[in-house]
């Protein structure tokens, strides 16, 4: 498992163009999702995983820092850091990239494992805990944590 996990690269697509000509909004959270996926199956989230164990997971709250503009024919890639996680969730912080090397937003959420017969959060298999803290474990180089834990709000 690569750690920090840094993503193929993604290319802005035609139809995510808004009239302002470059990346709409919601499309930043698309990559930043389809990032993980890439991850996933490495810390035991598979395609399969709803399937096999009637489990799987959702994003309970994701914030987004649009740093830079992105156009049409941008490629970027996204990376992942785990924050924090216990045996119901987890809290991840991402970076995205463009291709020539400059960040264009930044991503934090979190994650709740839910059982979908309720549904309802419940515990992950063991095997992903275990997986989790192998990747936390292997952190050595977190990003600024001035990014992290960010609020939003206007002075008063």
């Amino acid at each position: 498992m690569q750690v920090p996990f840094r993503s193929a690269l993604q290319p802005v697509k035609p139809e995510w163009i808004d009239y302002n000509g470059h990346l709409n909004m919601a499309y930043y959270n698309v990559l930043f999702d389809e990032a993980v996926d890439q991850l996933y199956p490495d810390l035991g989230f598979g395609p399969d995983y709803l399937e096999r164990t009637g489990c799987t997971t959702y994003i309970a709250e994701f914030h987004i820092c649009y740093l830079r503009e992105l156009h049409l024919g941008d490629e970027v890639s996204c990376t992942f850091y785990l924050i924090a996680h216990d045996e119901k969730r987890f809290h991840a912080y991402q970076e995205m990239y463009h291709r020539d090397g400059w960040l264009a937003a930044t991503a934090e959420g979190l994650t709740l494992h839910v059982d979908q017969s309720g549904p309802k959060v419940a515990p992950m298999p063991q095997d992903i805990q275990n997986a989790l803290a192998r990747y936390a474990a292997a952190q050595t180089d977190m990003p600024d944590p001035s990014r992290i834990g960010r609020r939003i709000g206007l002075k008063r």
